[in-house]
């Protein structure tokens, strides 16, 4: 299978999963969302601790470790990834699905726009109209709400930038996660500490059924992060950002019909307006798309003797 294809399926893969987060972390209840943060740190620690035991890759950990570089940048995703799940856990627990839906629609183009400032890419006309057309969704759902969409812009920013960041260090996938989770394994083993010592953890004192599922978010949490750095890594970041799609949606039918959260007319036109971006978006992608596909194919005729 060539780089590229393997970088589409784990996207994929990755993004459908994450779009049944809504459904998984409810049953997480009651631990609050600083407490299933602090398990996810820890358990995918050890999840991914295990999988590089078996897959004989602690040598590219010791290398990413010696490089100053490397470390400095993985330590921004830990922060940054950490505070992303801390969002999307309280947003979902509270109720707020659709918000944290609208999130992952706007992320794309958070991404587009760090690939302008970060990588230096240029967009094209219809990529400003898309950025243009979205700054007006969050305008139109500002005015709806009475104050911006803050749970949804955070975690577009906090996404983004995550994705940003894998982009700046050729780490595998497996030896990255592991870095960036024992990178906030102290500030999450400390948060726990506090939790159970004042009484408010939950996961010796709500059966063994939720200390199980508490240990889950270990791999619930690792399997798509990994996938997502394989995508990350062998295909473009708007590549990456048109996959995001799949994500939001699956949220968005949870939020509305498992969850019943309304969606009144105004907050309805916002999400059109924001779909009409990423239409937009969508539609110069596959025209650059062909384009390059027409010159690699007219190039390889020249080249052919």
């Amino acid at each position: 299978m060539d780089e590229r294809r393997l970088g589409v399926l784990a996207g994929l893969g990755a993004y459908a999963l994450w779009g049944l987060f809504p459904l998984y972390f409810p049953l997480l209840e009651p631990a609050g969302g600083l407490e299933i943060v602090a398990h996810r740190v820890l358990w995918s620690l050890l999840f991914v601790g295990l999988l590089l035991t078996v897959l004989r890759r602690w040598g590219h950990v010791r290398a990413a470790v010696r490089d100053r570089r490397t470390l400095l940048v993985l330590a921004g995703a830990a922060v940054l990834i950490a505070a992303n799940w801390l969002i999307f856990v309280y947003g979902v627990n509270s109720g707020q699905v659709v918000e944290t839906s609208l999130g992952y629609f706007i992320n794309p183009l958070v991404s587009v726009l760090l690939g302008v400032v970060v990588f230096s890419e240029r967009l094209r006309p219809l990529q400003w109209t898309a950025v243009g057309i979205a700054t007006v969704a969050v305008l139109v759902l500002t005015i709806d709400h009475g104050r911006p969409p803050w749970l949804a812009l955070g975690l577009a920013a906090s996404f983004g930038l995550y994705g940003a960041m894998k982009k700046l260090v050729a780490v595998e996938a497996a030896p990255g996660l592991f870095l960036e989770t024992a990178l906030v394994a102290v500030p999450a083993a400390a948060t726990l500490a506090v939790l159970h010592g004042g009484s408010e953890g939950t996961f010796a004192n709500a059966g063994a059924g939720h200390a199980l599922l508490l240990m889950s978010s270990g791999v619930a949490t690792a399997i798509p992060l990994l996938l997502f750095a394989t995508s990350a890594r062998r295909i473009p970041l708007s590549t990456v950002g048109l996959l995001q799609y799949l994500t939001p949606l699956m949220q968005l039918v949870i939020g509305v019909f498992v969850y019943d959260e309304p969606m009144p007319p105004a907050r309805l036109a916002g999400f059109v307006i924001v779909w009409v971006a990423l239409a937009v978006f969508t539609v110069d992608m596959l025209r650059h798309a062909r384009a390059g596909a027409r010159r690699t194919s007219r190039e390889a005729v020249v080249a052919t003797p």
